[in-house]
Order: structure tokens, then C-alpha cells, then sequence
């Protein structure tokens, strides 16, 4: 039964969510994991794309269960970089070879849709990068304003499709008002990159699998998913994943198959569970590779879930670290703004 369903989900062929559980408990893995690295390579090619993250406020007027930089924990060391040493940064990204800047922060009501536009503008006109913005729910006139200024992508995750999960881990955020606002950012043009996180407390393989099929549904440009990890300052401190780690890269590979022309990232929290986590996950349906450039400094001010990997290692290093495990995996950089695969622009 696992190995027909297997075929069917690599015909295209409509997945339902006892189909999709049928696969996360699927027992011959390398076969799951050879058909998503074939379907990567058909048609997303070699290239691995570097977006750099700078992750540039940790200061968040939310309250996730789970984040460290939850608005409730006095116990972190706000900032904000200047934007003087993000425009540095930048530069910096351009000779490193990254072809896309992620700018994340937490919701910081300081950064106004004016800040952030002239922000972006500097950036467009004084380096060829990409520019990916991440700072949580905001209004239409800001997506608007924020595309006019040379933004060419937005992320957003909604973290579940289950609305008393969802309200269970946001307590103060509703999931249907994200999810316009997802709705939104396609309705204006602009490449959008969604996801969820894998084992959140009490989550049932019916309900991974049901995310599963949502994300898909979303016809997402990017899809970036990652297994749940508590900050010991939160209240969901002592809460486990539900699901081990074998769930965690069957649902990359699953999610490249249902998703063959999305760009998949392996994120930062694949390593903190496994110092070669990123590497699999590339052999397992990935595409991106998403280094910190944040500067040193703060970086260790912006830990979202403990073990976070590279906070004591300079931008620098990162970069070469990054190209050497490219070079180890037999892939290749990509040297274009890896924009999406589904863009008649491209």
C-alpha cells in the first residue's frame, strides 16, 4: 500500500490525508527520500540558492507560546540594528556570493511601513539583491507600499492549519487573519513564502498531514516548515516534539512532491536538531539555504528556540562554511535571484 501510494503521489495524482499519513509512516524511507531528491533535480535543478537572513529587531509586541522573543520574556536583550550596518551587511552579501537578503524581525511596531520602505529602496538601488521581507501581519497598504519600494517577496507562516491549535500557540493572533493576509500578498504580486511548524504539543500525524495538503493548497512560491523547538522562557518550556525526527524529513521530502516547482529552504532549525540536519534535508527535496548575516553582535539576542546553530560564528565564516557544505553535497550555487520557478517573469 506505502509503495502505491508512493507512485501515485509522484504521478501528480490527488493526495488525500490518510494518503499523506500513509506516507509520514512510510517504512522504506530511502525510497520517499530518492523520489523527492529526483523531483528536486528534475525540476528545480542543482543550484542551491543562498538568501542571507538578517534578523534585524528582536523586539516582538506578540506573545507565542513557544518564542523566545515573545513579547512577555524581560529576560532577552532587546535591539535594533542600524540600518547603516544592514545596508553594510548587504554589500557584504554581495561579495559572499548570496543573491537574496531575508530581512526578519519580530512584530516591532517601530518599523513603520515608511521605515521599511525607504530601507528597501536603499538597498535596491545600491545592490543587485533580492529582497525578502519578514515582519508578521500587516495591511494591504503596506504590501502595496512595500512592492512599489522593490520588495520581491514576503514570509509569512501560518505554523498550523488547526485553528484551536493555532490559538492554543498564539494566544493574542487569530489564524484567519493571517491567512488574508497571505491572500493579500498573492492578490498584489508578490512571491510569497509560507509554512508550519512539525510537532507543535498534542499535534496528531492527521493533523501534520492535513498542513501537509494546506501548504499545497496555498500554492506557495516558497515553502519553509521546521520542527518545533520550545524556548526554556516561554510556557511551553517543557513541552516535547510529538513527532521524531524521522517525521521531520519525510515531511520535506512529501511536501517536494506535492510541490515540485516550490523553492524549499533547510532552515536553521534542522541543525539545532542535528549538526548535518540542513545537509539531509538538501538530499531530501530542499533547494535554499538560508545563512545568518546577522552581525555577530546580536546574534545571540535572537534566538527563537534554544541550540540555535552559528550565533558565536562571524557572517563571514558562515559564508564559507555554507559553500564548502554546498560543494560536499555535489550541488552547485546559484548565481541568480532565485526567484520563483512559477513566475512567468523568470
Amino acid at each position: 500500500m506505502h509503495t502505491t501510494i508512493l507512485d501515485h503521489v509522484k504521478q501528480g495524482q490527488t493526495m488525500t490525508v490518510e494518503n499523506i499519513v500513509s506516507l509520514l509512516t512510510f517504512p522504506e524511507v530511502d525510497s520517499l527520500y530518492q523520489a523527492a531528491n529526483e523531483c528536486r533535480h528534475n525540476n528545480m535543478g542543482d543550484d542551491i540558492y543562498l538568501r542571507g537572513i538578517i534578523e534585524f529587531s528582536n523586539i516582538c509586541i506578540k506573545n507565542c507560546n513557544y518564542c523566545g522573543i515573545r513579547g512577555s520574556n524581560t529576560e532577552i536583550v532587546p535591539y535594533r540594528i542600524p540600518d547603516k550596518d544592514i545596508l553594510n551587511t548587504c554589500q557584504k552579501m554581495v561579495d559572499w556570493g548570496y543573491t537574496s537578503v531575508v530581512l526578519q524581525s519580530g512584530e516591532d511596531p517601530f518599523y513603520t511601513t515608511e521605515k521599511l520602505a525607504k530601507l528597501i529602496m536603499v538597498i535596491k538601488e545600491t545592490t543587485p539583491l533580492a529582497i525578502t521581507l519578514s515582519v508578521g501581519e500587516r495591511d494591504e497598504e503596506a504590501y502595496r507600499i512595500w512592492k512599489k519600494a522593490g520588495m520581491d517577496r514576503y514570509l509569512l507562516r501560518f505554523e498550523t492549519s488547526d485553528p484551536k491549535l493555532f490559538k492554543a500557540c498564539h494566544p493574542d493572533d487569530d489564524l484567519f487573519v493571517r491567512l488574508e493576509c497571505l491572500e493579500t500578498l498573492r492578490n498584489k504580486g508578490i512571491q510569497v513564502g509560507s509554512g508550519f511548524l512539525i510537532g507543535l504539543p498534542n499535534e496528531t500525524l492527521e493533523q501534520l498531514a492535513h498542513d501537509i495538503l494546506f501548504c499545497t493548497q496555498l500554492n506557495l512560491d516558497m515553502i519553509g516548515i521546521g520542527p518545533f523547538i520550545a524556548h526554556p522562557n516561554t510556557p511551553f518550556a517543557d513541552q516535547p516534539n510529538s513527532f521524531n525526527s524521522d517525521i521531520f524529513y519525510k515531511t520535506i521530502a512529501i511536501l517536494r512532491l506535492l510541490n515540485p516547482l516550490a523553492h524549499i529552504p533547510a532552515t536553521t532549525a534542522f541543525d539545532a536538531i542535528d549538526p548535518n540536519g540542513r545537509d539531509l534535508v538538501l538530499q531530501r527535496g530542499a533547494n535554499v539555504f538560508m545563512p545568518n548575516a546577522t552581525p555577530m553582535a546580536y546574534r545571540e539576542h535572537y534566538q527563537l528556540y534554544p541550540g540555535k546553530p552559528c550565533i558565536t560564528e562571524s557572517s563571514d565564516d558562515c559564508a564559507g562554511c555554507v559553500k564548502g557544505r554546498i560543494k560536499r553535497l555535489g550541488r552547485t550555487l546559484g548565481n541568480d535571484a532565485g526567484h520563483s520557478f512559477k513566475n512567468p517573469l523568470r
